[in-house]
């Protein structure tokens, strides 16, 4: 296949990190293709490959600082998270090729999901030109800091994703919705303490979440109207609500048809506190801690191959 971007696209040396769970199934073929891809359009590759998630971040966080032009993950909103906690705050770009169960980050981008070489195509047009700067949310939480690209989330969605990591059975996307179906047996608004810009607020919520992107969860549009570069992050928060109610919303998010409940609301801010007892945060799918958190928007902090 010709590389038609190849030729406008100087030659650089990017640095290729590989979900390790990609190596099975339908989705293993990914990353192979597209360092072959790059390889073909002139550019030095450093793949990066290592049998769990951590000894990946840190090899591919030594090549990068080795000397690379650009970082690509492959994989879903996991990866991209492990590619903005290493190139957030950088110069070096971050390019991503969807291949998760959740690519909501790249789905922002406006990057194919679902089509590898449509991905690849648009990482090679991307290399020959400039690197669109985003915003990135910072996390700060019991002592350390975590970067994030899309969405965090301190309410339902997160105690299910909790739960589901807790849980040995069943293996696979079903253990999720195990998990979803546990929590709403128990569902109940939780007493969150908020300080949005300085302002205290004191309510009962069901979901509460910072978003940078639209989405989160493979397609929640929890906030459809978001914008990844506008220097603000949007709180969202679903007040007490009866728990059939609640089950008539929850189709909604992924149409982003909720957004005039009177029980949901949404404010950009700059930066925000969130306390809760009990809740556990998750960032871009992958877990933070137990709550509080303070996020702030790190406008432009980070550099993007889309």
């Amino acid at each position: 296949m010709s590389e038609p971007s190849a030729a406008s696209a100087p030659s650089r040396t990017i640095v290729v990190a590989v979900n390790p769970m990609a190596s099975f199934g339908r989705r293993r073929e990914v990353g192979p293709r597209v360092v072959e891809r790059l390889r073909a359009a002139g550019h030095t590759v450093v793949d990066i490959g290592a049998p769990n998630i951590e000894l990946l971040r840190r090899e591919a966080a030594l090549a990068v600082e080795q000397g690379a032009d650009a970082l690509v993950v492959v994989g879903g909103d996991g990866m991209a998270n492990l590619g903005i906690n290493i190139v957030a705050g950088t110069e070096v770009p971050l390019g991503i090729v969807p291949s998760g169960t959740g690519n909501d980050l790249a789905d922002g981008l406006g990057i194919p999901v679902g089509d590898t070489e449509a991905a690849v195509d648009a990482l090679l047009g991307a290399l020959a030109g400039e690197p669109r700067r985003i915003d990135a949310g910072l996390i700060r939480h019991g002592g350390l800091s975590t970067w994030f690209g899309a969405v965090l989330s301190a309410g339902f969605d997160a105690t299910v994703n909790e739960r589901a990591n807790h849980m040995t059975r069943p293996k696979g996307p079903s253990r999720y919705v195990f998990a979803l179906l546990f929590e709403l047996a128990t569902l109940r608004p939780r007493p969150y303490t908020i300080v949005a810009d300085g302002e205290t607020i004191r309510t009962d919520a069901m979901l509460v979440s910072v978003a940078n992107n639209r989405s989160l969860g493979g397609g929640m549009r929890i906030v459809p109207h978001a914008d990844l570069a506008d220097g603000e992050l949007d709180l969202f928060v679903v007040t007490r609500m009866s728990r059939p109610r609640f089950l008539r919303m929850f189709p909604k998010v992924f149409r982003g048809e909720h957004t005039g409940l009177e029980e949901v609301s949404f404010r950009a801010l700059r930066s925000v506190r969130i306390e809760a007892d009990g809740v556990v945060a998750y960032a871009d799918g992958e877990r933070i801690g137990p709550l509080p958190v303070e996020v702030t928007v790190m406008p432009g902090a980070l550099r993007v191959l889309a």
